[in-house]
């Protein structure tokens, strides 16, 4: 299957999900009645946590057993990228390392804090590596510390980070058999 085809495939699959998800989730709870309206019409943005494909499936595994619930991007990366700061009640479909649907989430809450001020919570909450500040602090320096370097910027206590929170909305534990699993496919 060449690029294309399998970007064309991931796409239709993206759809797909979406379809299933947006009502299993509620998002269109008054359809019949009002329309999808422009939340259940729009189809999220879908996206891999991380770099690599190992990375992004054992993320997208965290969030479906529920133990990964945030998220943080240095403000740089976001703006570098002019790409929006999350809102709270974004939507947005998590990937496979494949760019396969695996989960729907929305987000919760949204802060931007010094990289100094991250707490354990948020370590915890993000659930990679060993769930410690240390790691989180460890894993971050690795790899924000390379790409702030080539947008000219350097990774410090003081630099601002974007911490998203959010809720797995689709698959819910008792829709597990209902959404094509990431490895199915």
């Amino acid at each position: 299957m060449t690029d294309d085809a399998a970007a064309s495939t991931h796409a239709d699959e993206v759809l797909e999900f979406w379809e299933v998800a947006r009502v299993r989730a509620g998002v269109v709870r008054f359809a019949s009645v009002l329309g999808p309206g422009v939340p259940g019409s729009l189809v999220p943005p879908s996206w891999a946590f991380g770099d690599d494909p190992a990375l992004a499936d054992a993320a997208l595994a965290l969030v479906l057993d529920g133990t990964k619930t945030a998220t943080s991007t240095a403000l740089a990366e976001l703006e570098h990228a002019d790409a929006p700061l999350p809102v709270k009640g974004d939507l947005a479909i998590v990937t496979d390392g494949a760019g396969r649907p695996g989960a729907l989430i929305r987000t919760t809450r949204v802060e931007t804090v010094p990289f100094g001020e991250v707490d354990a919570d948020v370590a915890a909450a993000e659930a990679e590596g060993d769930g410690t500040l240390a790691s989180w602090r460890a894993d971050r320096e690795g790899s924000w510390g390379p790409l702030l370097e080539a947008l000219g910027a350097v990774l410090t206590d003081a630099t601002p980070v974007v911490l998203e929170r959010f809720e797995l909305l689709y698959p819910r534990p008792g829709d597990r058999g209902a959404a094509a699993a990431p490895s199915e496919a």
